[in-house]
C-alpha cells in the first residue's frame, strides 16, 4: 500500500509540474506573440537578471568604462538595466550629436535620480524640468550676461584673482604642494563675485569649508555607494555615505542662506551687486504685483546658487589642475607654451583677446579638456516623448546617458584618442582648429550654461600661471612616475599629487 501511495503521489506531483510548465509556456508564447512592433524595435542590450538588472556586467567604480565596453558588442545605441531601471546609452560622436543637437527637444529633459531629488527637490537649474528649469535657466543666463559672463567685466575679475592665486603659489617657494585647494578657491571666487558681488579670502573659514565640502560632495555623488542608493533608495538610512552627503548639503545650504540673508538686509534695488540681488529684486517686484505660482522663491534661489557653484567650481578647477599636471608630465609641451607666451605677451598680463595669437597654448587647453574627460558619463537625460532614433524606438520618460567619454575619445574622430596631443586642435598653419567632436560642455538644450565663462577662466588662469611659473614634479619623482589615473567620482579628478611651481628661471630645490 505504501508503494502505491508513493507512486500515486509521484504521478500527481509530476502531473502538477507538467501542468505548471505548460501554463508558463502558454503565458510566454502569448506574451511574445502580443509584443507590439514598438517593443521589438527597442535598442538591443544584455539580458537583465531579476532585481539586479545588468549589475553583474558593470563596474560601478568605473561605470563609463563598463558602458563603453558594452557598446563594442551592442552598438552605439543600446540599453542596460541598472537594477530595475532601464537606461539607454548613446556612444560615439555621431549618435550623441544626433541626440543632443539634431533631436535636442526629444532628448532635452533631465532624468532626476533619487539622490538629486533628495538634494534639489526639483528646484534650481541642473536637476529640474518644466517651468522651473526654463525660468531659472533663462534668469541665470540673462543675469550672468548682465554681470559680464564671458566679457570684459568677467575678465577683470579673473585677472584680479590670478594675482591672488600666483601669490599663493609663490609662497611655497618652489617646494612641492597640492594645487587642489588654492585652485578651487580661486575659481570659486569668480562665481562668488558674480553671485554675491564679492570675493572671499582664501583663509576665510566659512568660505573654505563651503568649497571643500562641495568638492567632497561631488566625489561622493559619483561613488558606487550612491549609485546603489539610486537603484534602491530604501537603503538610504543604512548608508554612511548618503547620510554624510545629506548632512553636508544641509550645512552648505545653511551657510548660503546666511549669505543671502545678509544681502537681503542691505538690498538696494538701484545698486544690484550680483545674481542674488537680481533674484531678490525680481522676487520683490513679483510679490508686490500679487502674481501667483511664481518660480522666484527662496528654495529656487538657494538651489540655483548651489547649482552655479557646483557647476562653476569643480569642473573648471579640476580641468585647470589636470592642465598643470599634464605640463609636468610632458615638459616639452610646457616648453612650447612658455616660448609662445613669452614671444606674444612680452611680459604683459594676458587678456582674452590674446587667445587668437596664442593658438598653441589654446590647443593645449582644448586637449586637456578632451583627454581629462572630467564628466565621462555626462549628466542623465530623459526623453520628452516617444523617440524614433537610429532605427529604434525609445519610450517617453526613458533615462538616456550620452556618454561623453566615447565622444572625446572616439577613434573615428581623433587621430590619437588616448594620447595627449595638442595637434588635434591645430591646422597645417598652426592655427586653432575647431573640432565638432569636442564636447566637454555637452551640447544642446542642457549644455553647460557657464561655458563662455569657463573658457575665459581656463585661458586666463592657465596662461597667467604658465607665464610666471615652470611646473615640475617633486624632487626624486620623474615625469614617467606621475600617475594620470583619475579618481572616479561624478567628476574625474587627478590622483592625489604635488607639484613644484618655480618662478621662471629658478630650479626646484
Amino acid at each position: 500500500m505504501a508503494v502505491v501511495e508513493t507512486l500515486l503521489l509521484h504521478v500527481s506531483t509530476t502531473g502538477a509540474l507538467l501542468a505548471a510548465l505548460l501554463t508558463l509556456l502558454v503565458i510566454y508564447l502569448f506574451s511574445f506573440a502580443s509584443r507590439s512592433p514598438e517593443e521589438d524595435k527597442e535598442p538591443p542590450g544584455p539580458k537583465p537578471l531579476p532585481l539586479l538588472g545588468n549589475l553583474h556586467l558593470l563596474d560601478l567604480k568605473q561605470l563609463h568604462v563598463s558602458l563603453w565596453n558594452l557598446s563594442k558588442k551592442y552598438g552605439s545605441v543600446f540599453k542596460v538595466h541598472l537594477g530595475s531601471k532601464k537606461v539607454v546609452v548613446l556612444t560615439g560622436f555621431k549618435a550623441v550629436k544626433q541626440a543632443l543637437v539634431n533631436q535636442a527637444e526629444d532628448f532635452g529633459e533631465r532624468d532626476i535620480t533619487p539622490v538629486f531629488q533628495d538634494i534639489n527637490e526639483g528646484h534650481g537649474i541642473i536637476f529640474a524640468n518644466g517651468d522651473t528649469w526654463k525660468e531659472m535657466r533663462r534668469f541665470a543666463l540673462s543675469t550672468l550676461r548682465d554681470f559680464g559672463m564671458g566679457r570684459k567685466l568677467s575678465e577683470e575679475k579673473i585677472a584680479e584673482e590670478t594675482r591672488y592665486l600666483r601669490e599663493v603659489f609663490e609662497a611655497f617657494q618652489g617646494n612641492p604642494f597640492d594645487t587642489t585647494q588654492p585652485v578651487n578657491y580661486a575659481v570659486s571666487n569668480i562665481i562668488s563675485a558674480i553671485v554675491y558681488g564679492k570675493r572671499f579670502e582664501y583663509d576665510d573659514p566659512k568660505f573654505t569649508k563651503m568649497v571643500n565640502t562641495a568638492n567632497l560632495n561631488i566625489r561622493m555623488l559619483g561613488s558606487a555607494v550612491i549609485q546603489i542608493y539610486n537603484m534602491c533608495p530604501a537603503l538610504g538610512p543604512l548608508l554612511t555615505t548618503w547620510k554624510l552627503l545629506m548632512k553636508n548639503m544641509e550645512s552648505n545650504r545653511t551657510e548660503m542662506q546666511g549669505l543671502v540673508n545678509r544681502l537681503r538686509e542691505t538690498l538696494n534695488p538701484t545698486d544690484c551687486r550680483g545674481l542674488v540681488d537680481a533674484f531678490l529684486i525680481r522676487k520683490q517686484s513679483i510679490d508686490e504685483s500679487g502674481e501667483s505660482d511664481s518660480q522666484f522663491h527662496d528654495r529656487n534661489l538657494l538651489m540655483t546658487v548651489s547649482n552655479l557653484f557646483a557647476a562653476g567650481t569643480d569642473t573648471t578647477g579640476t580641468t585647470l589642475r589636470w592642465a598643470l599636471l599634464l605640463m609636468v608630465k610632458y615638459p616639452h609641451i610646457q616648453d612650447r607654451v612658455h616660448e609662445e607666451i613669452d614671444r606674444v605677451l612680452a611680459g604683459r598680463e594676458p587678456v582674452t583677446e590674446d587667445r587668437k595669437n596664442l593658438p598653441y597654448t589654446d590647443a593645449v587647453i582644448h586637449e586637456t579638456q578632451r583627454l581629462a574627460n572630467i564628466v565621462p558619463l555626462n549628466l542623465p537625460h530623459m526623453t520628452s516623448c516617444d523617440v524614433h532614433f537610429n532605427g529604434y524606438i525609445i519610450k517617453k520618460g526613458t533615462c538616456v546617458l550620452p556618454l561623453l567619454t566615447s565622444v572625446l575619445r572616439d577613434e573615428s574622430e581623433w587621430e590619437t584618442p588616448n594620447t595627449f596631443n595638442p595637434a588635434h586642435f591645430l591646422d597645417e598653419k598652426g592655427q586653432l582648429k575647431k573640432r565638432e567632436a569636442f564636447m566637454p560642455f555637452s551640447a544642446g538644450r542642457r549644455a553647460c550654461l557657464g561655458e563662455s565663462l569657463a573658457r575665459m577662466e581656463l585661458f586666463l588662469f592657465f596662461t597667467s600661471l604658465l607665464q610666471h611659473f615652470r611646473f615640475t614634479s617633486p624632487p626624486g619623482v620623474s615625469e614617467d612616475e606621475l600617475d594620470l589615473t583619475p579618481v572616479v567620482g561624478l567628476i574625474l579628478n587627478p590622483s592625489p599629487h604635488k607639484l613644484c611651481a618655480l618662478i621662471r628661471s629658478q630650479n626646484c630645490q
